[in-house]
């Protein structure tokens, strides 16, 4: 550009000497006309002569000075300009309309490295680009870079194309056609812009995934016109709502009215206070998604010179986690099989109740309830069978109830607490309808069942004046009703309470007797009808220290309820293979197992165990189960049975002919030997039923090649009847009484021990 700048000056420069030089000629030839034509003289000639060389000097000085001071006007002109295109942020170039570039500017040619040799007035638009392609700075295919520029600009339309070079800088280029032909081109270096733009593209895309992915709802609202502007994807969920349905809308224009009235409220309240503000747990109603509990957070977004453009809004939807806390409390208080109130509520129920009573000198009763017959439905039909009839029963119970806070506290077991009212009239009332709401036949699964309702009352004031005591007092009263009659109404009578005193009495007594040493084993043998003893059946014996021999058929049951059976269990069983290894005769030792056992702990490791600790041979020990063993789960007893039997020992069934499903048993597994029951082989000879039944059970046993032994043989009549229908075995006291095993020494091949001497002899020694 400056080149031509210079260039032009010395073009005017010689024009102007042209100029002056003809018209010097011009006028000299006139001079020397007007001479010859006119014959003017010398002197004439002189004084006009250097007249005309005295105008033409003034005129070549005056034409010289406005030469010079045009001159240095359009250097300083050109030098502007100059200075203006090469401090340029962009790269300059101008074609004529023959393609020849006649102006360029510094910051095209080094925007693109060009070498200053290869750019000139004159060159065409495919030199500069050969240049570039030399300096590295052209990427594209010049031929049709040129081409499709000619077709562009001949059109009369701008040329805009971006330029990606190597050195990852990025280039602008429009070319703009001018009037008359030839065009410009305007070269920005757009890459710090686009970089810029990139980042904050980046920024805005980053801020947009945080915002959209945060789990709390955030709105942001617009200010002053309080018209929604952002709602992330958590409040759109939030709402119920599509978001583009909300955006640019009030809330009065998207929100129910009520939670658009509080809203709006709460905006103004935030622009008036110009602070942040806190709102604590509220329902908030929004427009698809139901009542919600929330709390939030409110703010105002500050432009650096303080004032608010924007209202931000962070909800914090606590909803589920109040439902679940609703939840929880309901099953901490709950039965959750039959969503009754559980022993917990009842008690809070109770306590109430007792202020309440106590403050007004009202009364009210407490009725604890057992159902009758369930324990069977659960052994035959299984416990999801029971499960369904415990619900249904608790939605009839509850119907009965009639506004009685009604719980259940145990397995089968419910109490209620009455209202204050007459009692004990409104209490027996309320048991009466409870009863009959349950004497009804309950389809479950296709399987017609019934139970019924024992119940035991106590009544406050008189029964109790606490809720322990009344309680218990109900509990009693619940326990004589069932030792009775199943299916009955009693109040608490101070008797009652004696008795169960005792039974608990008894039943902790028990858990601390064999630490004691209080709990001993006798041994009643077992014999050949017409042989030798073939072995003892070991039976538990319980000393107590002031009530003495506890009966089995009291102790057993309370291990039981208690599960103190389970130590008791393996101690009779150590002790038992214990003392049968230390006999020099090998007789075989017979041990009773509860149902019980079976349904907790490891059975057979534990047998195993016993045999391996004792030494004693597997083939001596036979275990005796009754058919309660397989009542209820069937397939988990069958199996233990087997791992039994796989150990060595023998596996008997005992009081045989006693339940309805001993011949199915018989089938279901192999058994070594069956008893005879001791209730039927006491009826010979007063009820031919007896008779009958015994006959049938040893034909049986004939038939199946299982040995069958007779209890409870105590008379010769007996023995003879059993001897004559082909019986093998009995027990019983005509062959010997449970007794301390010392009793029968000579029967285990041991001496007997010295007697000791009678207080008579002793006194006749003395």
């Amino acid at each position: 550009m400056v080149g031509a700048s210079k260039k032009l000056r010395k073009y005017r420069d010689r024009w102007a000497v042209s100029l002056a030089g003809l018209l010097g000629f011009a006028l000299t030839a006139g001079v020397m006309e007007i001479i010859d034509h006119y014959s003017v003289s010398l002197s004439a000639l002189s004084i006009a002569l250097a007249a005309v060389v005295g105008a033409l000097s003034g005129m070549l000085l005056v034409g010289s000075v406005v030469a010079v001071r045009v001159r240095r006007k359009l250097s300083e002109q050109n030098l502007r300009l100059d200075a203006a295109l090469n401090n340029m942020n962009q790269g300059l170039c101008m074609f004529d309309a023959q393609n020849r570039l006649v102006v360029w500017n510094e910051r095209y040619r080094a925007m693109y490295n060009i070498d200053p040799l290869r750019i000139w007035r004159g060159a065409t638009i495919r030199d500069l680009l050969d240049a570039r392609i030399a300096a590295g700075t052209f990427p594209l295919d010049p031929a049709a870079y040129d081409a499709d520029l000619r077709a562009r600009l001949k059109e009369g339309h701008t040329f805009t194309i971006n330029v990606e070079l190597s050195d990852g800088r990025s280039i602008a280029v429009v070319n703009h056609p001018m009037a008359g032909g030839g065009w410009v081109a305007m070269h920005e270096d757009n890459t710090e812009r686009k970089r810029a733009v990139r980042d904050l593209e980046h920024t805005r895309s980053f801020l947009d995934t945080i915002i959209e992915n945060v789990p709390s709802p955030i709105i942001v609202k617009d200010i002053p016109s309080l018209r929604y502007s952002l709602i992330n994807r958590a409040a759109e969920n939030y709402l119920g709502l599509d978001r583009a349905v909300m955006l640019g809308k009030t809330a009065k224009e998207v929100m129910p009215a009520a939670s658009a009235e509080a809203i709006e409220a709460e905006d103004q309240r935030l622009l008036a206070a110009g602070k942040p503000v806190f709102i604590d747990e509220h329902a908030i109603v929004t427009p698809n998604n139901g009542t919600r509990i929330v709390t939030a957070a409110r703010l105002p977004a500050l432009e650096p010179d303080g004032g608010a453009k924007y209202l931000i809004t962070v909800i914090n939807d606590v909803t589920d986690r109040k439902r679940s806390e609703q939840r929880l409390a309901h099953m901490a208080r709950h039965d959750q099989l039959t969503d009754l109130p559980n022993r917990a509520a009842f008690n809070e129920c109770l306590t109430a109740t007792l202020d309440i009573a106590a403050r007004s000198g009202e009364s009210f009763a407490v009725l604890c309830m057992d159902l009758d017959r369930f324990k069977e439905v659960n052994d035959v039909y299984g416990h999801s069978a029971g499960d369904a009839l415990l619900r249904d029963l608790a939605r009839r119970m509850e119907e009965a109830a009639q506004g009685a806070f009604i719980a259940r506290i145990g397995g089968d077991e419910f109490a209620v607490v009455t209202p204050t009212g007459p009692q004990p009239s409104a209490a027996e009332a309320l048991a009466v309808r409870l009863a009959a709401a349950l004497d009804v036949d309950i389809d479950v699964d296709g399987h017609p069942m019934r139970t019924g309702l024992t119940v035991g009352i106590a009544v406050f004031p008189q029964d109790g004046g606490d809720a322990a005591t009344l309680m218990a007092n109900a509990d009693a009263a619940l326990f004589r009703a069932k030792a009775e009659a199943r299916g009955s109404i009693r109040f608490f009578e101070v008797s009652m309470d004696k008795q169960l005193r005792e039974k608990r009495a008894l039943q902790q007594d028990l858990r601390s007797a064999l630490a004691r040493g209080e709990i001993e084993l006798h041994y009643q043998p077992q014999a050949q009808i017409g042989g030798g003893v073939t072995g003892f059946e070991a039976l538990v014996r319980w000393h107590h220290p002031r009530h003495g021999m506890v009966p089995p058929s009291t102790f057993i049951p309370l291990a039981e309820e208690s599960g103190f059976i389970m130590a008791l269990g393996e101690w009779i069983l150590r002790t038992a293979c214990r003392e049968a290894a230390s006999w020099p005769r090998p007789q075989r030792i017979s041990v009773n197992l509860s149902p019980v056992q079976f349904k907790h702990g490891d059975l057979p490791a534990l047998v195993h165990e016993i045999l391996l600790e004792t030494g004693l041979a597997p083939a001596r020990l036979e275990v005796e189960i009754t058919e309660g063993v397989l009542i209820g789960d069937f397939n988990r007893a069958v199996s233990i049975l087997r791992r039994l039997k796989n150990l060595g020992l023998r596996i008997a069934m005992d009081d045989f002919g006693t339940g309805y499903s001993s011949l199915s048993y018989l089938q279901s597994f192999p058994f070594d030997k069956i008893k005879i029951d001791r209730a039927f082989v006491s009826n010979l000879g007063r009820s031919a039923q007896a008779a009958t039944i015994i006959r049938a059970v040893i034909a049986l046993g004939r038939g199946l090649h299982l040995p069958v032994v007779a209890e409870g043989v105590e008379t010769e009549e007996q023995l003879k009847f059993l001897a004559a229908e082909g019986c093998t075995e009995i027990q019983g006291y005509l062959v010997g009484r449970p007794k301390p095993i010392a009793d029968y020494a000579a029967e285990v091949g041991r001496a007997a021990p010295p007697r000791k001497p009678k207080k008579s002899q002793l006194k006749a020694a003395s």
